[in-house]
């Protein structure tokens, strides 16, 4: 058990000076206040003050006493671009109770149901990313500035990404020197687009790691002269980016991996308890959209009419409630015994509500003993829809107001945000109009002297 001490003894070797109080709002934004060193103790007890009625979704107005964000000593996470300061993640509180509008409270809740029961939530999580630059009239671009990617598929490509070696590898041994094992980086689907891998671990370390792996990769880029954009669609001929979750269930005490199975009669290498787990996810597949696709601009992505639509001729995102064996049309894709990967979620989200609504969805299916019907082993992607939907295979919301609907219209996915689930709503409806009442510069282009 890791107490105080240990940390500040810790920080006096690292050399740090100063310490980033963080917490993320609802759309998983990180929000921080920095601090000396010295305030360390206070930063525990105490905690830093907020005004929450400033931050989006954290159900405070202007009349709202304090957020007070205490910090886990836990992640303790020095800087790779600011050797003298050093990052904690924290817990909300007011009135000196945990605040149940805190996304990372909220996560904690769910995952103590699974422990409950008996569980813990292993995850991993992809994120996918653009390095853009930025015109002066606003317009982005791939970073590119050997002007050598180029290509129509440059995924893989080792011409593409070696202007980004440097920046890849400064990330990579960032990451390493945390204690993260990233065991590989590339250059993905789409021109300027890439992706770092780091190892496995529980539901709250990754969401963790996640949050700081946005802000990390945002500001070791200005140093290349790029933007780092974890946005989901940046340009409509691309590819657009996921954050595809790699999980399984781990047995409480011994810590086995109790989604696998030698005796798997589909030969997927997942025992029964996976099969029911699947069952509940699938089953609340189209509400747990809203949240692991909490955005507008995640349905660019997410379009059953643009499977190939891409510039590389994919756009690599299944929009099909199913799951399958080691193939990626499905939603979830068995990447091998005991692991699987939903390859929908995407990288707008906010990794920890996306995860408490998920193990929420999955440990429904295991109380009820679901069952997610037959893996699919086919192409979806060279499949009509009308033969889909013949064979009883749901499609996802094509559009956040019809998410929306999904999750008002289902209790167990609204519970996994718990006293947030209001809120999120409210604030993705009114995120929903703001969008469909402007008018875009694509209306302008096509309607404007057409009649």
């Amino acid at each position: 058990m890791i107490d105080r001490e240990q940390i500040r003894a810790q920080m006096k070797q690292d050399g740090i000076r100063f310490i980033v109080v963080q917490f993320v709002d609802l759309h998983g934004s990180a929000k921080a206040k920095l601090v000396p060193v010295e305030c360390f103790d206070s930063m525990i007890d105490s905690g830093a003050g907020f005004a929450g009625g400033a931050v989006c979704g954290v159900g405070q107005g202007p009349h709202s006493h304090d957020l007070m964000a205490r910090i886990d000593i836990t992640t303790y996470t020095p800087l790779p671009w600011q050797p003298d300061t050093a990052r904690f993640a924290a817990d909300l509180y007011v009135d000196g109770l945990p605040h149940p509008f805190c996304p990372r409270n909220n996560l904690k809740r769910a995952l103590r149901h699974a422990a409950d029961a008996g569980y813990v939530f292993n995850v991993g999580m992809e994120p996918e990313f653009f390095l853009v630059t930025r015109d002066a009239n606003g317009a982005i671009s791939p970073w590119n500035p050997d002007r050598v990617d180029t290509l129509r598929k440059p995924c893989y490509d080792f011409r593409s990404m070696s202007p980004a070696m440097n920046y890849l590898q400064e990330l990579t041994i960032a990451l390493n020197r945390l204690g993260w094992n990233c065991y590989q980086a590339d250059h993905e689907d789409a021109n300027g687009q890439y992706e770092v891998n780091f190892e496995y671990a529980d539901a709250l370390t990754t969401a963790d790691r996640v949050t700081f792996f946005r802000m990390m990769s945002s500001q070791l880029a200005k140093k290349y002269g790029a933007i780092a954009t974890h946005m989901p669609k940046p340009m409509t001929d691309q590819t657009g980016s996921g954050l595809h979750v790699h999980f399984h269930l781990a047995d409480r005490d011994s810590g086995d991996n109790i989604f696998l199975s030698q005796t798997d009669p589909q030969l997927l290498g997942l025992s029964p308890l996976a099969y029911h787990f699947l069952g509940g996810i699938l089953q609340h597949a189209r509400a747990l959209c809203a949240v692991t696709s909490p955005t507008v601009n995640c349905y660019k992505r997410l379009q059953v009419g643009g499977l190939l639509s891409s510039r590389s001729g994919f756009t690599w995102v299944p929009a099909f409630v199913s799951y399958g064996d080691n193939n990626r049309t499905q939603m979830i894709r068995t990447a091998g015994p005991g692991h699987c990967e939903d390859r929908t979620v995407s990288a707008g989200c906010n990794p920890y509500l996306a995860l408490a609504a998920y193990v929420t969805a999955g440990l429904d299916g295991i109380q009820r003993k679901l069952d997610p019907g037959p893996a699919n082993f086919t192409n979806l992607y060279e499949r009509s829809i009308r033969d889909i939907r013949e064979q009883g295979i749901k499609l996802l919301p094509q559009s956040l107001a019809e998410a929306l609907q999904e999750l008002r219209d289902d209790p167990v996915v609204l519970s996994g945000l718990g006293a947030i689930g209001d809120e999120f709503l409210a604030f993705k409806e009114r995120e929903w109009n703001t969008f469909d009442r402007n008018v875009t510069p694509w209306e302008v282009d096509n309607y404007l002297t057409l009649l």
